[in-house]
This record gives C-alpha cells, sequence and structure tokens, in this order.
C-alpha cells in the first residue's frame, strides 16, 4: 500500500474511532467529570483518554487487517500519543478556551453555552463542541500523517 493510501486508511480509521470513543465509548461519568479541576477531573481524563486510544488502536487493526495497511510499531505509537496528549487537553477543556481567547476566539466558544447560574442549553450545538471536534480532527489528520 503506497503511502497516499496509507494516509487515507489511516484517517478514516482514526475518524471513525473518534466518532465511536468520544460518542459511545465515552461513559457519563467521564463526559461529566473530565474538565473539572485537581486529581477527579485528570483522572476521568484520563479514563476516557485511554478508552479513546484504545478504540482508535482497535480501528486501526480492523484497517489493517481488512485493506492491507502495514502498521510500523513507533509511528503508529508516536501517532496514537499525538492523538491521545492532544485529546487529553482539548478535554481538559480550560487549555481550549485559553487557545480560544488566544486567537481572538473567544465569543465563538461560547456561542450557545447557558448563562451563568442558568441549565438552559444543554446541547451540543455550541462554540467549544464545534472548537472541540476540529481540534480532534486536525490532530487526527496529524496522527494519520505520522503512521502512514
Amino acid at each position: 500500500m503506497d503511502t497516499t493510501a496509507s494516509f487515507a486508511a489511516a484517517f478514516a480509521g482514526l475518524y471513525a474511532a473518534h466518532q465511536v470513543a468520544d460518542h459511545w465509548v465515552q461513559t457519563q461519568h467521564q463526559a461529566d467529570h473530565k474538565g473539572r479541576p485537581g486529581w477527579p477531573g485528570r483522572i476521568a481524563c484520563l479514563a476516557h483518554v485511554t478508552t479513546y486510544t484504545a478504540t482508535g488502536l482497535l480501528a486501526l487493526v480492523v484497517v489493517a487487517v481488512v485493506t492491507g495497511l502495514h502498521l510500523r510499531p513507533v509511528p503508529l505509537a508516536v501517532g496514537l500519543a499525538v492523538s491521545a496528549v492532544s485529546h487529553y487537553i482539548a478535554d481538559r477543556r480550560t487549555p481550549l478556551k485559553r487557545i480560544a481567547d488566544l486567537l481572538g476566539s473567544g465569543r465563538f466558544h461560547a456561542l450557545g453555552a447557558p448563562r451563568p447560574g442558568h441549565d438552559d442549553n444543554p446541547s451540543l450545538g455550541t462554540g467549544a463542541y464545534a472548537l472541540d471536534q476540529s481540534w480532534h480532527i486536525g490532530f487526527l489528520f496529524a496522527a494519520a500523517l505520522i503512521i502512514a
């Protein structure tokens, strides 16, 4: 399999795994606690990132078996590490908000968020969610390039 096809296969596998791991595999406890301060938040986020990374590895193994994608151990480990570390950073919430503020996207990040003291917009349709997902997909792209 050439490098272009390897990249495409790795990205497709990682993207599908991302959708499943971020929305189906992640537990409610992890989702509710991963952004909290201190060790409880760190542990919940680490648990989510662990299952997220395992889901990505499983998807890549399935892609390799079905398509003949050659998974080399070092690029695979580095690519999955890039995905895992970037995912942890984003899902701790505060770093992504700080990055959005630094880049002038703070208002977009806050778009659709509940007002302080209210639970008036519990939805996925927020700027924070859009920035979170685009961050993850960007790093999946980088991870797929490394793996290929």
